[in-house]
């Protein structure tokens, strides 16, 4: 009798050892879109559930961001039922807001996961990332000169999410899908070069090429290790958070922090006063930072929200910009600075 093909094999043992942590009476959702790498985790999860007798089901999303786009999804809902996944929904979202498409894109694919699971009880939705989709994002944060976090890339485990093929290479799905005859759709935003990611992929064939195979795995070997490390910077920046209490905060007392430290409290204190929390760049910590390391009477600094961090008499407080007030015997129309005739319009 012969075994499975060894990438269909490896596929499923991932899964296998990721639904352990789950009673195999909840519901477990794999997001599928249709393409190999989904495809073939749908594939697992359908055998998993099969042979283990837990609750499986999937959820594909219809971005309808191009003409055909209900029927692709369509056609996916049925390759997932055909497998045995049980239930299998469909959600439409609209594409807007901003960070661009790909942003956009994502957080309203996630908010479609988040809903669905709600819907169904689910506790966990899989993803298909692979060994590839975690090199690209790690050779992105090199790019933006982003920090350890960035650099972790994708974690294996997140709230509701899991990723159990992240040990797993983009070749090994597809050779999983040949090898169960399923026959999965690229989706051509996946090749067009006027997205960041398609360039990054683009790119890190041309370094395989040229620096020799590894490199993908190699990168991805780095995300592991600096996850441990940003994990404990993390800790430490929660350990801090507790002690500083509510602000104003003495200067003497962030200062005192060490740097990789203070910069994770930096977007702490900003987040827990009301920024948007990816919205907070390394250029808002370093410009808050500024105020206490090259302090020279500066004015505020302005975070997204809008908030406002200033310095004043040895503390540091973070708020929303204080409200202008327009003089009792006028009104915004009839100031001089706001008329229609003015110069400066």
């Amino acid at each position: 009798m012969t075994g499975p093909h060894p990438a269909t094999a490896a596929v499923r043992v991932a899964v296998r050892a990721q639904l352990e942590e789950f009673p195999a009476d909840q519901l477990v959702l794999v997001a599928c879109s249709g393409g190999a790498d989904s495809l073939a985790l749908a594939e697992a999860a359908a055998f998993v559930a099969d042979h283990t007798q837990r609750r499986m089901g999937a959820v594909v999303v219809d971005h309808q961001l191009f003409e055909g786009s209900e029927r692709v999804a369509g056609s996916v809902a049925s390759q997932c039922r055909d497998l045995g996944l049980d239930p299998v929904v469909v959600e439409r979202v609209v594409v807007t807001g901003p960070g661009g498409p790909e942003s956009a894109a994502r957080d309203a694919r996630y908010a479609a996961f988040d809903r669905v699971a709600r819907a169904t009880g689910a506790v966990a939705v899989l993803l298909g990332h692979t060994r590839d989709d975690q090199a690209e994002q790690v050779l992105l944060g090199l790019v933006r000169g982003a920090g350890a976090r960035s650099l972790s890339g994708m974690p294996r485990t997140r709230d509701r999410y899991r990723r159990p093929l992240l040990g797993l290479s983009r070749e090994q799905t597809r050779a999983a899908c040949t090898a169960e005859q399923l026959t999965w759709w690229d989706d051509p935003m996946n090749d067009d070069p006027g997205y960041l990611r398609v360039r990054a992929r683009r790119a890190l064939v041309d370094l395989e090429r040229d620096l020799g195979p590894g490199v993908a795995a190699a990168l991805a070997r780095s995300a592991d290790q600096l996850r441990e490390d940003a994990d404990h910077l993390d800790a430490l920046a929660d350990a801090a958070l507790a002690t500083l209490g509510d602000g104003p905060w003495p200067v003497g007392d962030l200062a005192a922090l060490p740097r990789p430290v203070r910069t994770r409290v930096w977007r702490r204190l900003a987040v827990v006063a009301g920024a948007p929390a990816g919205q907070v760049s390394t250029r808002h910590t370093e410009a808050c930072d500024a105020l206490l390391t090259r302090w020279h009477g500066q004015g505020p600094v302005s975070l997204p929200g809008p908030l406002e961090v200033t310095r004043a008499d040895g503390r540091v407080s973070i708020a929303p910009p204080a409200r202008v007030e327009w003089p009792r015997t006028g009104t915004p129309d009839s100031h001089p600075a706001t008329r229609a005739d003015d110069k400066g319009v």
